[in-house]
């Protein structure tokens, strides 16, 4: 071992015996079993066993950077540290909005960046990009070791700029590259619609601040046309405040918990409804997919628990926290959610995600576009070919609203959420999900 790095191990082991001493004073009573310090040790060992008896000399930045990384995804898959001049770049990127390319990534499984959604109109968008894709790498540089938040820094940028992105995508055996050109994205607009003459079906891709305002114009829009039954749609809805998750539930419930936000440090605190902001009081049913995510998720789970509303499609995403950047003494800073909000049952959404009531696999996706009769992708072949953007299904081919108007017409029959449970395995193995790492 060279010089720089026993003195680094030497310092480092110094620390820990103080914190060790610490814990000793403090911590009396805490059960051994559950000794933070003593797991200290042993990271401080395999960091010298590294450096020691690897094959070849390893980068021991990169193998710190990996440690840390892999910590903090093993709490939350949506935590990043950011080194000091990452987080001078996302704290620049936060004062200036720029223009982007519409995705919402986290690191659901492992080490890999997903994507939890591409919003619907942006430019990912319209090169196909979807709920489960991989990215392998931004500009040529890995995403493996990338912190979350800076791979968001990356891709922003000047308008009709571009960025060029290596992407494992669904149904294809090896990864493609795409360049995509940056613009402003823009969460869409609510839409509704009569489906006949007594149900609306309203759309929800986002739900941003001042949302659930104009969901609840055209709610009391479809009401003056005649609707009596209602579906609410939140597949892909993943650009969230989760406010606006509470004021959405608060529509269709005049009592009841809606969900509690709560962390370690965080004071608890528990939002419940309103009746005076009820404007909804008929049959619901409301939709979801792999895309749905926090505020949709807090909704969503609300009127479930509740018993307000059925719940058909897919399960949910699993994501609804408070997250904030905590300053390290080298200047950067780790992202890390300070508290999670939890269903009305008390589970907490992050962990868990939400389970329909009927599970239906969602085909209508950008994913499923641009397939033969066969399952294949006539331009899998072709480096860096454009998906065919994703076209709004007819209700007859939409599987999931299907089964919403069979259920508010009470054809659809009973279905237990052990059944629901599975629909997220059937849809991992998709996206090359190992086994182990299903839920």
């Amino acid at each position: 071992m060279n010089r720089r790095f026993k003195l680094g191990v030497v310092s480092l082991s110094t620390i820990l015996v103080g914190f060790l001493l610490i814990g000793v004073v403090l911590g009396q009573s805490t059960p051994v079993g559950s000794d933070p310090y003593r797991h200290l040790n042993v990271f401080t060992e395999v960091f010298a066993k590294i450096k020691s008896e690897y094959v070849e000399e390893p980068d021991m930045k990169n193998v710190t950077l990996g440690a840390i990384n892999g910590l903090l995804v093993s709490m939350d898959p949506f935590s990043s540290y950011l080194n000091k001049e990452q987080f001078e770049a996302y704290q620049e990127a936060q004062r200036t909005p720029k223009a982007n390319i519409g995705l919402v990534l986290s690191r659901k499984y492992g080490f890999e960046m997903g994507v939890v959604d591409a919003i619907e109109g942006s430019p990912a968008h319209q090169m196909g990009l979807t709920t489960g894709d991989i990215i392998e790498a931004i500009n040529g540089i890995s995403t493996r070791d990338m912190p979350l938040a800076f791979a968001e820094v990356l891709l922003k940028g000047p308008p009709g700029s571009t960025v060029e992105l290596l992407v494992l995508r669904l149904r294809r055996p090896e990864p493609t590259t795409v360049k995509l050109t940056r613009a402003p994205v823009s969460p869409p607009a609510v839409a509704a619609r009569m489906v006949d003459t007594v149900t609306a079906h309203v759309t929800v891709r986002s739900l941003a601040p001042q949302q659930t305002g104009a969901i609840a114009q055209k709610i009391r829009e479809l009401q003056q046309q005649g609707a009596r039954k209602l579906i609410l749609d939140l597949r892909n809805c993943a650009v969230s405040d989760p406010a606006e998750g509470v004021a959405l539930a608060d529509l269709f419930l005049d009592s009841g918990k809606i969900t509690t936000l709560e962390g370690q440090r965080f004071p608890k605190e528990t939002f419940n409804a309103s009746p005076g902001k009820t404007i909804w009081k008929d049959p619901l049913v409301v939709l979801t997919n792999r895309g749905t995510a926090g505020a949709a998720e807090i909704a969503a789970t609300a009127l479930l628990e509740n018993k307000r509303a059925e719940l058909v499609g897919e399960r949910t995403y699993g994501d609804a926290a408070l997250r904030k950047p905590i300053p390290t003494g080298d200047g950067g800073a780790v992202l890390l959610a300070v508290a999670k909000y939890y269903s009305p049952e008390g589970k907490a959404i992050q962990d868990v995600s939400v389970t329909p009531t009927h599970a239906v696999a969602d085909t209508t996706e950008g994913s499923m576009a641009g397939l033969d009769a066969e399952g294949e992708d006539p331009e899998a072949g072709v480096p860096g070919a454009p998906a065919p953007p994703p076209t709004a299904a007819e209700p007859a081919e939409d599987k999931i609203l299907e089964k919403a108007i069979e259920v508010l017409s009470g054809k659809a029959g009973p279905a237990g959420r052990e059944a629901a449970q599975a629909i997220a395995p059937e849809l991992l193995p998709r996206i090359g999900v190992p086994r182990s790492m299903r839920p």
